[in-house]
């Protein structure tokens, strides 16, 4: 397992390791110390989420008020799709900036992002199964949304795929407004955070 910071600080990317034979394949999806070792923070497990989604499907850009936040460890068993990380954190030198991982599963990746980051993606194929371990619970009054269309953000969505969202994220504000209306976590907040899950 080979983990690279993106360019969104504190979000990783992690070529993981499938073993296989006639038999069928194995892969270790998840390791609680490399990825402690490789970040300093790991992920204090609450939740485990699983979607499917056709092809098109975009769901995001979703995010969560620090403290406490919303950690995400991503992975696709099945399908594939493309994995978006956009740094929300207001105070951010990097305020906007988004980084993209293809997350297939015939050639397993993971992407970790910490607190304070926004998530999205979109399924390149139909089927694409997601499954994301998530540090805190669901939490409706503290989870929020950017608009994925956003032109500012100018996210890499593919042109050659009919996108698909939900009422939901289409209803979203852009990064502007969200920041006009002080829906964002800022990086003091979440250096605090980053800080207290450090010290254990």
């Amino acid at each position: 397992m080979e983990i690279h910071e993106l360019a969104v600080p504190d979000s990783y990317v992690l070529d993981l390791v499938p073993h296989g034979d006639s038999r069928g394949r194995f892969t270790e999806w998840y390791r609680a110390d490399v990825l402690a070792e490789a970040t300093g923070l790991g992920l204090t497990l609450a939740q485990a989420n699983h979607s499917v989604s056709a092809r098109g499907v975009l769901r995001g850009v979703h995010f969560a008020l620090v403290p406490p936040g919303q950690a995400k460890y991503v992975y696709c068993p099945a399908g594939k799709v493309l994995d978006v990380v956009v740094d929300v954190r207001v105070g951010s030198p990097t305020f906007g900036v988004h980084d993209s991982v293809v997350l297939d599963s015939e050639q397993p990746r993971a992407v970790y992002l910490a607190e304070g980051l926004g998530h999205a993606f979109v399924s390149l194929a139909d089927g694409s199964s997601v499954t994301y371990l998530v540090s805190t619970g669901y939490s409706p009054g503290r989870e929020f949304g950017i608009h994925p269309m956003d032109s500012v953000l100018d996210l890499p969505w593919p042109a050659d795929v009919e996108l698909e969202l939900s009422a939901k994220d289409l209803a979203a504000p852009t990064l502007a407004q969200a920041r006009e209306q002080e829906l964002l976590p800022t990086m003091a907040q979440c250096s605090a955070r980053y800080a207290e899950l450090r010290a254990g």
